[in-house]
């Protein structure tokens, strides 16, 4: 006679889920990973701190409007995104004193100008410089299509201005934060490379007489680093006008990226070369738009170390 042995709870939805495995279809290698249940939320990071202690100018009452984060879902990749930004920050990551160089790095996530990548241009990097010994600041700026709709902002103006300021703010601070006024960069990464190109081109002096004693120092970057950037509008507009002036920069990009970025950090390397400003361009063989910081087994993966070397082969990693 067949003998019923009972099966537990714990046991049946074991037996179950292993079946549900068994008959549901794999994810194609090519789909894209499946995007999170869980709500998207930025990486953990140091406290941040606005550009203006009351609000960027003539936007002051939209300060405390939150900001949004939700998940990008790409090829081969989800990562969370914020956007709804109106009050724009600098997030710090200080080097180890035994570890610092003096040096600073100013970083622009890019996004389109739709939101911002904060994990792999933003945080990551920033924690990588500070293991390096390189002070790095993370930009929130404002964005001139903010994902969240109706952005009263546009580059040429607000996120210019949060660029700008966001040099003077590391200056004016300097000696608290163990900086060199002297070795102040700002690298970024796609849209945030645009704002990078437009500091090379677009920073002033400073006023001597401003009320804000941030005004009175220089917005001109020290140097700069273009990672994928956008450049065409300031190609299109004639605003790349390299001059003796001009900062020195670092430049990356992939070969399989669009054309215009290729061709436009190309130009732009033949025109400081001409100029006799130092620069140095990277174009792997593969990596597309958007590698930022990320291991994948490919050679644009090490580029971090090639910025690091250019910055010492300058002087710029040399402590005081």
């Amino acid at each position: 006679m067949n003998q019923f042995t009972p099966i537990g709870s714990a046991a049946l939805a074991a037996a179950c889920m292993s079946l549900a495995l068994a008959v549901s279809p794999l994810r194609a290698a090519d789909d894209p990973p499946p995007i999170p249940f869980t709500p998207a939320q930025e990486e953990a990071h140091p406290p941040s701190l606005p550009l203006w202690p009351d609000g960027a100018p003539g936007f002051e009452a939209r300060r405390n409007e939150p900001e949004r984060v939700e998940w990008r879902q790409e090829p081969d990749i989800v990562f969370p995104v914020t956007f709804n930004i109106h009050n724009p920050s600098l997030t710090p990551f200080l080097p180890a004193k035994e570890r610092a160089t003096g040096a600073a790095v100013i970083v622009a996530p890019g996004g389109g100008d739709m939101f911002l990548t904060m994990d792999r241009e933003g945080y990551d990097f920033g924690k990588w410089l500070a293991d390096h010994g390189v002070a790095a600041f993370v930009l929130k700026y404002r964005l001139a299509r903010d994902r969240a709709g109706n952005s009263p902002y546009s580059v040429n103006g607000e996120a210019l201005a949060d660029t700008l300021r966001s040099i003077r703010v590391v200056r004016a601070r300097a000696a608290e934060w163990g900086v060199d006024p002297s070795r102040v960069g700002f690298v970024g990464f796609s849209a945030g490379g645009e704002l990078a190109a437009l500091a090379m081109f677009r920073y002033d002096a400073g006023n001597p007489d401003a009320e804000d004693p941030v005004d009175r120092h220089s917005s001109r970057p020290n140097f700069v680093g273009l990672i994928y950037p956008g450049m065409q509008a300031i190609f299109n507009s004639g605003g790349v006008r390299v001059d003796a002036q001009t900062p020195p920069a670092f430049m990356s990009c992939a070969f399989d990226d669009n054309l215009n970025t290729v061709f436009n950090l190309t130009s732009l390397f033949v025109q400081m070369r001409k100029a006799g400003v130092g620069a140095e361009l990277h174009i792997y063989s593969a990596g597309g738009h958007g590698y930022g910081v990320r291991q994948r087994p490919l050679a644009v993966t090490a580029w971090p170390w090639r910025l690091l070397e250019w910055m010492g082969d300058r002087g710029l990693t040399r402590k005081s």
